[in-house]
């Protein structure tokens, strides 16, 4: 999906000369946040911003595509991995903001910050036949035979690491969780709104794996679903924030971070039901310290990728 949000303004009189700046933000879901702090930057610097809103693999293929002639000043992915892979390209521009001293050591880096951070979890339609999951293992159960979805992790990041997260607490026991799903007639059908629209409609009962900050928000609107974090754990998907190296426009770049991690743009990414990236900024859901949050050792796991994206793939998608 494009979204372009066009301000016109200008900034006041720098040295005695008028000038225009003008911001281009690239950004993962959702769109409502991103036009939401392009709109109150806009309002409080008078910088335009240009915003392009889609998937992380959308977000990145067009990064890739204007490789030659890179656009994006401010990027935003819902995968840390993606951040660590842009660094280590030397993509990015070193730059810790000042706003970010609250924000965890782990979700911050002297090239990258957390935007804010969500959780994976299960989402049960409380409408459905189907008994209230507690556990991952538990949707094996035949009560839950062809009415259990998952993102496909080689089109969610996030499904992703929940996998890699899952190895790492157990081992290859998660292999045989997952070909238990598939042989309980689980669905792959796409990237995370595929997954969760037909729970939403009640075709399906529950997602294994939903980004939760936006079944928090169908729940807030109304929807009859519950989100379901087991208490054996789960992994986080921090949103890292990075400036390109290849900006035109650093000082408005930079601006645009601290904003991102200023008060009042942390409480917009709160109004999201995402965890905010500072701890000393109120959620409206539960945070990091309420979780079992899985350790990942990243580094490991990006360089096996492509691996557990073939042994899902032969475990549960082509079996």
């Amino acid at each position: 999906m494009l979204r372009t949000t066009a301000f016109a303004a200008t900034l006041g009189l720098i040295g005695g000369l008028a000038h225009a700046d003008t911001l281009t933000f690239y950004t993962a879901g959702p769109g409502g946040l991103a036009d939401a702090l392009a709109e109150a930057f806009q309002a409080e610097t008078g910088i335009t911003v240009n915003v392009f809103q889609g998937t992380t693999g959308q977000v990145m293929a067009r990064l890739e595509a204007e490789e030659t002639n890179p656009q994006a000043d401010v990027v935003v992915s819902a995968s840390w991995g993606s951040a660590r892979d842009m660094h280590a390209r030397g993509l990015l521009m070193d730059y810790l903001s000042p706003n970010a001293e609250d924000v965890p050591d782990f979700l911050k880096h002297s090239h990258y910050v957390a935007q804010g951070i969500s959780a994976l979890a299960m989402v049960w339609n409380m409408q459905s036949d189907a008994p209230r999951p507690a556990e991952w293992a538990d949707l094996t159960d035949e009560a839950y035979r062809d009415l259990i979805t998952m993102p496909d992790p080689a089109q969610s990041g996030s499904a992703f690491d929940l996998i890699a997260g899952l190895e790492a607490a157990m081992g290859d026991e998660v292999w045989d969780l997952l070909a238990a799903l598939a042989a309980n007639d689980m669905i792959v059908p796409g990237p995370n709104a595929a997954a969760l629209n037909p729970v939403l409609q009640g075709a399906k009962a529950v997602v294994f794996g939903a980004v939760d900050y936006i079944s928090y928000a169908q729940a807030a609107g109304g929807e009859t679903i519950e989100v379901i974090v087991p208490e054996s754990g789960t992994v986080i998907a921090p949103r890292p924030m990075m400036i390109l190296q290849s900006t035109a426009n650093p000082d408005a770049a930079r601006a645009f971070v601290d904003f991102v991690l200023s008060d009042a743009g942390q409480e917009l990414v709160a109004a999201t039901w995402m965890m905010p990236a500072r701890t000393d900024v109120a959620g409206l859901r539960p945070g990091i310290s309420d979780l079992n949050v899985i350790e990942v050792d990243e580094d490991a796991v990006a360089a096996r990728r492509d691996e557990i994206i073939a042994r899902f793939s032969a475990t549960v998608t082509n079996r």
